[in-house]
This record gives structure tokens, C-alpha cells and sequence, in this order.
């Protein structure tokens, strides 16, 4: 059975559904946290403390709505739209990131948010 997330930014929420991979499974048990993150074009990125080694479906390329976590900044990613390295309307990693879920539904929201924000992440 899939796994699930709780996602609260800023006082909007949503739910993600996790991969089954090891990075998914390093994030899912870290939790509860908070992240400050920070925003890049359309994704916000910011230090949540895990440690991860770039896996075999790791990629630059990813989905609107995709989380993944980033091995050069112990980082956590939610893409939403095209940051300053995408070469079209595509979202696009600085470099090759771990895809661990995806948002269910709409992350739209996401777009109205300011450049800082709080992540509030918890088992859904």
C-alpha cells in the first residue's frame, strides 16, 4: 500500500503519494518535520537533514507536482512549474534529484506563495 503524506505551507495543504524507493523511505521516517524552504523559479527547495545517494531513477527532468530529494543539498524539492534551469515550460532540477512522490490533486496553490515559506510534513 502506497504511503502518504501530509503537506501544510504557509496554511494550505494538500497530500502526496510516496514512491517506493529508498529515498522515499528515508523521507517517511524522518517524519514528522519542519523545513523552511526557499523558492527557485516554480519549485521551493529547502534542508531537510537526509542524507541520500543518487539513486538509479534519479533525473533533472520532473512532473508538476513531484517531490524528490536533492543528494548535493540534503534537500527536499516540490516542483510546480518551470525554474531557471528548464528549457521549456517543463519543471527541471539544478541537477540530477531522487523522485520520492508526487501531489495528488492540483499544486497550483503553490504559485501564489511567497519566496520563503514553512513546511509542516507529517504522515497522512
Amino acid at each position: 500500500m502506497a504511503k502518504r503524506v501530509h503537506i501544510k505551507i504557509n496554511g494550505s495543504e494538500c497530500t502526496a503519494v510516496l514512491n517506493q524507493n529508498r529515498s522515499a523511505l528515508q523521507f517517511y521516517e524522518k517524519l514528522p518535520m519542519r523545513i523552511s524552504m526557499t523558492r527557485w523559479g516554480d519549485e521551493y527547495y529547502g534542508d531537510c537533514g537526509i542524507a541520500v545517494d543518487l539513486e538509479d531513477d534519479a533525473r533533472v527532468e520532473m512532473d508538476i507536482g513531484e517531490l524528490a530529494l536533492w543528494p548535493q543539498g540534503s534537500a527536499l524539492c516540490i516542483f510546480f512549474g518551470p525554474t531557471p534551469a528548464s528549457v521549456g515550460n517543463e519543471p527541471r532540477a539544478i541537477s540530477p534529484v531522487n523522485p520520492i512522490g508526487k501531489i495528488e490533486g492540483n499544486s497550483r496553490f503553490l504559485k501564489k506563495l511567497p519566496s520563503a515559506v514553512k513546511a509542516e510534513i507529517d504522515v497522512g
